[in-house]
């Protein structure tokens, strides 16, 4: 199937590369310039795609050609000592890689920056040559940027944003549905947000960052899960009985913010009705408290839960909607004064995104991170291929480092099999380019016309064909470019096997020095600090809800459950790019990742609920109730983490403390009888909090399943076997 982008993107750099190098090639006339205006506008147009507003993009660009600009001086300097030039480009190397933590925009740009360094440095030059070289890359990059923002400039974040309306929209369904169209519309729901997320999932680098819209845009999909979680917990689960008017205005109130954030997210501009929400939400939690007081005195354990049910999950639905309205407004751009600091959806101030990019290093500062794990391969692996080429005097020696740069994989095995399909590609690309260049021969004007065709294939080849095809269409392409400079014939292939395999060598031996299982390993680890963080959050917040205490614990809590679930994201993605060395089923796996994103949340929910009394009423004596329910979660969980690590069976679900549920029930009960407002939200609250509890028993059921189920055809247990299967 024909990709339309990566066409569009391989035709714009088809056109542009040719002309600025013939700019540079004949008007010009250095080779320097030569080299860096080619090699330039290749990195610029097919290395480098940076997705968003127009403005954001523009500043991108900008900002990596000054940061080009600033490693082809230092490259140059570095370049006459093979220490020294080994030396900066493991400094450089290491930030430049560790970097793309901080934002997608970083990580798109790490392969085009590193080869701004790996050129100059490899290239042993006097400093007299880097005003020639920045010559080159001014040019490369003057006019690149100008064609990535007037050709045909990339929509994927537009297309993220009208994927995430169209989900929104079926959700809008399911909220409206009738008891007789609620399954269809649930399960359609559930297909659509699923698909959002693997759309994600599925992007080159995360679309997010410290602060603004990449953030709110990339939190859609686990707040929409999260929503359709109480919608329609399961597939069996039945329409919501609404009991009175107050909950039918919170369901039409939810419908009409969902649809207008839909809206907004298609390009519209619709503003959610923030009030409205509010008010259905609280006029429903003042007609429970109205019937909790009528409930007669033997009728509490019989129907009390049966009353809770509804309200619950309408208060839970209308406050994710909320977060969905402004998750919507801010990757849209606007302003959303409706939210304050305790919305989850609320960025930071501007004045703080340097604390957050601060706090953001330092939760992946550490081996167990897979961007510090891939940094510090890849910053050893280049330095390597640096020294290498400067030490053995080759003709191209920046090939060597491509070749270790264009491999280098996060385990083993990963690179391993990269280098047998960058060696199949690159034979491939010698045989066409030897053909072509043996039947041109050294007529150059056939060599001009055949290079846009070159680049036309090379470009598009590894976006929409494969890894090893475009290996091919680079090595056409240098065949190409080399005659045109220094016509050599085909005898440039030779030269380029040579130094690839040695750059192909040295990403095998760093790989398999350095934590050579890959993201299969840490991917268990960080599952099981993810589960045992976020269940630590939700036991600070249950405290806090019961006993008051220190705050700043349930706060410590919540920034390391949020640190434990980014770095499981980054592992989850690291291990989807080594899918095609590991059967595994990526459904499954995915929800073992979505649960600890889904008991974090929980425990967001639970301090959201600390909110409804202002923490100035509290039930102790009927919330301590809830002490062994609330330690048996913890156990499960930290348990769970345990077997993942070790290899061990699944933990069942945890018997829950009926007793406890039933006095619960009961000294609420009484406590709402005396009439207090206060004192009734209180009991609410606690009431609404041994519903989340219950919640995330029912997804220890859910995850045992997940995590037990084999794959259709299959013999084995199913995803944890693969998992653990990464350690051999």
């Amino acid at each position: 199937m024909l990709d339309l982008a990566a066409l569009k993107s391989a035709a714009r750099a088809a056109v542009v590369i040719p002309a600025v190098f013939a700019l540079a090639d004949k008007v010009i006339a250095q080779p320097q310039t030569s080299i860096l205006a080619a090699f330039g506008s290749f990195a610029l147009l097919v290395l480098v795609e940076f997705a968003g507003p127009a403005r954001n993009r523009l500043v991108a660009y900008a900002a990596l050609a000054c940061a080009g600009a600033a490693f082809i001086t230092l490259g140059t300097l570095c370049s006459r000592n093979p220490w020294l030039a080994a030396g900066a480009m493991a400094a450089v190397g290491f930030v430049v890689l560790f970097s793309g933590v901080i934002s997608g925009y970083f990580a798109a740009a790490t392969t085009g920056a590193l080869l701004t360094f790996v050129l100059p440095v490899t290239i042993p030059a006097p400093n007299s040559a880097i005003p020639d070289r920045l010559e080159g890359w001014g040019l490369a990059s003057g006019v690149a940027i100008c064609a990535v923002m007037l050709l045909w400039p990339p929509r994927g974040r537009a297309d993220l944003r009208r994927q995430a309306a169209r989900a929104l929209h079926i959700v809008v369904d399911v909220v409206e549905a009738d008891r007789d169209q609620f399954a269809e519309r649930a399960c359609l729901a559930r297909e659509a947000v699923d698909g959002l997320g693997r759309r994600f999932l599925g992007t080159q680098h995360r679309p997010n960052g410290p602060t603004g819209p990449t953030a709110a845009l990339a939190s859609l999909p686990d707040e929409l899960d999260w929503l359709v979680s109480f919608l329609a917990p399961s597939i069996q689960s039945p329409a919501l009985k609404l009991t009175g008017a107050e909950d039918a205005e919170a369901m039409a109130a939810t419908a009409a913010v969902l649809r207008a954030s839909a809206e907004r997210l298609g390009g519209h501009a619709e503003r959610p009705d923030f009030a409205r929400l509010d008010a259905a939400r609280d006029s429903v939690a003042r007609a429970l408290v109205r019937r909790l007081t009528e409930l007669p005195a033997e009728a509490v354990e019989d129907g009390l839960p049966e009353a809770l049910d509804a309200p619950f999950r309408i208060r839970a639905v209308t406050y994710s909607s909320r977060q969905v309205a402004g998750y919507a407004l801010l990757a849209t751009g606007a302003d959303a004064p409706e939210l304050d600091q305790t919305d989850v959806a609320q960025p930071p101030p501007a004045r703080a995104a340097l604390e957050t990019t601060e706090q953001l290093a330092a939760e992946h500062a550490s081996a167990g991170s897979v961007w510090f794990q891939n940094s510090v391969r890849g910053a050893v692996g280049l330095a390597v291929a640096v020294y290498i080429a400067q030490q053995s005097g080759l003709q191209h020696s920046f090939w060597v480092v491509l070749g270790t740069l264009s491999v280098l994989r996060s385990n083993a095995l990963g690179t391993g099999w990269s280098i047998l399909s960058a060696l199949a590609g690159t034979a491939v690309g010698i045989v066409v380019g030897a053909l072509l260049v043996i039947v041109i021969g050294t007529h150059e004007a056939v060599l001009w016309g055949v290079l846009p065709v070159a680049i036309l294939l090379g470009a598009y080849a590894p976006r929409a064909i494969s890894f090893a095809a475009g290996q091919a269409g680079f090595t056409v392409v240098l065949f190409v470019l080399f005659n045109i400079i220094q016509p050599v014939g085909w005898r440039v292939g030779l030269i380029r096997v040579e130094d690839v395999a040695i750059g192909f060598a040295i990403s095998l031996g760093v790989g398999l020095l350095f934590w050579p299982r890959g993201a299969g390993a840490l991917l268990r680890e960080d599952l099981a600090a993810a589960y045992a963080r976020g269940v630590d959050y939700v036991v600070a917040t249950a405290r806090q809800l019961i006993e008051g205490g220190d705050p700043d614990a349930a706060s410590r809590a919540a920034r390391a459950a949020d640190a434990a679930v980014h770095r499981l994201d980054d592992a989850f993605r690291q291990y989807l790019a080594e899918r095609s060395a590991t059967e595994m089923n990526v459904e499954d796996v995915a929800a073992l990742v979505g649960g600890a994103a889904r008991v974090r949340r929980a425990a967001q929910s639970l301090a959201s609920l600390g909110r409804m009394t202002n923490h100035d009423q509290r039930l102790e004596g009927c919330g301590e109730n809830l002490d062994r329910e609330i330690h048996a979660l913890q156990s499960w969980y930290v348990t769970l983490g345990y077997t993942l690590v070790n290899d061990r069976p699944l933990p069942p679900p945890h018997i829950r403390d009926a007793e406890g549920a039933r006095r619960l029930l009961a000294c609420v009960s009484d406590a709402a009888r005396d009439g207090d407002e206060r004192t009734v939200r209180a009991a609410l609250v606690l009431l609404w909090a041994s519903q989340h509890l219950e919640n995330l028993w029912r997804l220890e059921a859910h995850l045992g399943e997940r995590g037990r189920k084999p794959q259709a055809g299959s013999t084995d247990a199913g995803p944890l076997r693969k998992l653990r299967a990464s350690r051999a």
